[in-house]
């Protein structure tokens, strides 16, 4: 299988900081959406950082496009889209003016494009940039990235400050992206029913650590969880369950496949697993 990003063993530590990012591993194959998911200041934006080598990394190895990227490396730097939580751009620019500035920074830079989606999300090409709000700055990165022939686009809650209508047609613009095969997406994100809608792959952190990646298909369709007694707990294997945590008078099990666990305990009732069920789950401030 051809992977468009390679994670392996990425550690990252802070002199000032207790956080560090350990041992961090994890592929998103060509033409697959990972969605990175974690509470927030559990390392998300600290892995994206150090694969867009913002940030420089203890050890480890990232490869994207079978690579590491360097400094001077342009050309993969056009192949890359990035939309960041806080997007940045000279205020005192029109996004007329700023097209006019990226086309001499990219090589494959597409005008007609960028004009397309600029108009596509109702922004104004004639207002300087300083007087967009949060959201539409944020638009007005996806359109940057959409725009200059990325083949990875790299999205840190790129929708968060979107309202549902647009965020919807954001949305589809990325499933749009990786019907081309040889595009890929890597999306954090907090909201799950963004990911549930476009992910792939689904790839958990907390606290610096990759606690579970796997297919969203099996999260959704195979996991479960289950609320019990506390002596019908006390009869499970450590084995028949992955994480679990006391609520009220119950205490939730998160199982990996709820058929064969209703099989084994016909007595117990196992709901579906939602994203946000399996965040809570195997959190650690949770377990």
């Amino acid at each position: 299988m051809e992977y468009t990003l390679e994670v392996n063993n990425l550690c990252k530590s802070y002199k000032k900081s207790t956080f560090k990012l350990d041992d961090i591993s994890f592929v998103i194959p060509k033409g697959g959406v990972m969605g990175f998911v974690g509470k927030n200041g559990a390392g998300k934006s600290t892995v994206i950082r150090s694969i867009l080598n913002i940030i420089n990394k203890d050890s480890g190895e990232i490869k994207i496009f079978g690579k590491e990227m360097l400094d001077a490396d342009k050309k993969m730097r056009n192949d890359i889209g990035v939309v960041f939580d806080f997007p940045t751009f000279y205020n005192e620019l029109t996004a007329q003016q700023l097209d006019k500035v990226l086309a001499d920074i990219y090589d494959y830079w597409n005008h007609d494009k960028f004009i397309e989606l600029l108009l596509k999300y109702d922004l104004d090409i004639h207002k300087k940039i300083n007087k967009y709000s949060s959201g539409m700055l944020l638009k007005l990165s996806l359109c940057v990235a959409m725009s200059h022939g990325a083949k990875f686009l790299i999205l840190d809650e790129a929708t968060s400050g979107l309202d549902p209508v647009v965020r919807e047609e954001v949305l589809d613009a990325f499933l749009e992206f990786v019907e081309d095969e040889n595009n890929t997406i890597l999306m954090s994100s907090h909201i799950s029913s963004d990911l549930e809608k476009i992910a792939d792959y689904i790839t958990f952190i907390d606290e610096g650590k990759i606690i579970l990646t796997e297919n969203k298909d099996t999260l959704i369709y195979e996991y479960g969880v289950a609320k019990i007694k506390q002596e019908d707990f006390d009869k499970l294997q450590a084995t028949e369950y992955i994480a679990s945590r006391i609520r009220g008078l119950h205490i939730e099990v998160l199982v990996m496949n709820k058929y064969e666990f209703s099989k084994c305990h016909p007595t117990l009732l196992v709901d579906n697993a939602m994203l946000d069920d399996i965040l809570r789950l195997i959190s650690k401030e949770e377990r």
